[in-house]
């Protein structure tokens, strides 16, 4: 079966609508923010270590750095390591988006009996595209049947009984469940002998990944020096975990009344991704890089495009908080 696209694989254009100035007393790059601030709008990319769960390393990062509260963008089981994003106070409201961005895993899967490689080869293909899957036994969710997408399973060798591959796959996979399933269509059994997370959405092994360790140092390093860039080296602006989420870029104007809850309208609108369809996750922009909400679109880019009224999109997660810029909305309807 052919590979599907994984979301992190979608090529997207820029479709400039209209242009206008954004007013500098308002606002910043994300880059750019206050250290405060950056700490309350930042993700962690982190590199979770084998034997404690997500949730305890989790509490380990926001004991550290001394925050009110942290999430994490999928969990992983306690043997499991690799990418684990943290999001830190008010970035937690982008794990949403997190879960619709696909993971990728490198995983060593142990078969009970001898299986030519050439079988191996062709039952990974078997099992590339959507599949049906039961959820585990020890699983935090119903035991339902589910459909979830594999967007590529590829061999990287065998020896003896051990299968190392790669897998793309949608949130919500549950590989040892794979493992398994394909050790009963080969007929001799298989079970998940070990398991590393390569990426989470936008977040890779190469994408600033860091260690409990390195969080401890560079976090005491910034309590004895003051010096931020300490904090920057860990800490990225939550706008990364929205890296592959199709986008609106919307007027300074048009700011103000998302953040209270409305819904986007056509005029506000500047530039947008290609290929956006009804019902997609979208992140509303502003025209220096910040998040704004997460929203559900209600029409395709062409027709944003070619609307000059009208609502397009659905608030459903504001990321902002208000006053960041002023109420010019409201002055304009009045």
């Amino acid at each position: 079966m052919s590979e599907l696209t994984a979301p992190w694989k979608v090529k997207r254009t820029l479709i400039v609508r209209a242009e206008e100035k954004t007013d500098p007393r308002y606002g910043c790059k994300p880059s750019e923010r206050p250290i405060r601030e950056y700490i309350r709008f930042g993700v962690i990319n982190l590199d979770k270590p084998s034997g404690p769960g997500s949730h305890e390393v989790t509490a380990w990062v926001k004991r550290i750095i001394g925050l009110s509260h942290a999430g994490h963008g999928g969990t992983l089981d306690p043997k499991v390591t690799g990418v684990l994003p943290i999001t830190l106070e008010e970035a937690t409201k982008v794990v949403q988006a997190l879960l619709l961005s696909g993971k990728e895993y490198v995983c060593v899967m142990r078969l009970h009996g001898d299986v030519p490689e050439g079988r191996i080869k062709s039952l990974l293909d078997e099992f590339t595209g959507v599949i049906y899957q039961r959820p585990p036994v020890r699983a935090s969710v119903k035991r339902r049947l589910r459909t979830r997408k594999i967007y590529y399973l590829r061999h990287l060798g065998t020896s003896d009984r051990n299968v190392l591959f790669q897998v793309g796959c949608e949130a919500g996979t549950y590989i040892r469940k794979l493992c398994y399933d394909m050790g009963e269509v080969l007929g001799v059994g298989a079970h998940m002998q070990e398991l590393r997370r390569t990426r989470s959405g936008p977040f890779t092994e190469d994408t600033n990944l860091v260690t409990l360790h390195d969080i401890s140092y560079y976090h005491a390093l910034w309590q004895e020096t003051k010096d931020e860039t300490a904090l920057r080296q860990f800490i990225q602006p939550m706008e990364k975990a929205l890296e592959t989420t199709p986008k609106i870029f919307i007027r300074d104007s048009a700011v103000d009344a998302i953040c209270h809850g409305a819904n986007l309208a056509a005029p506000g609108v500047l530039a947008i991704d290609s290929s956006i369809k009804p019902r997609d996750t979208v992140a509303v922009m502003t025209q220096k890089g910040e998040a704004v909400a997460l929203a559900g679109a209600l029409v395709t880019t062409e027709e944003m495009v070619r609307l000059n009224r009208g609502l397009i999109a659905k608030t459903t997660r504001v990321l902002m908080p208000r006053g960041v810029y002023p109420k010019m909305w409201q002055k304009a309807n009045r």
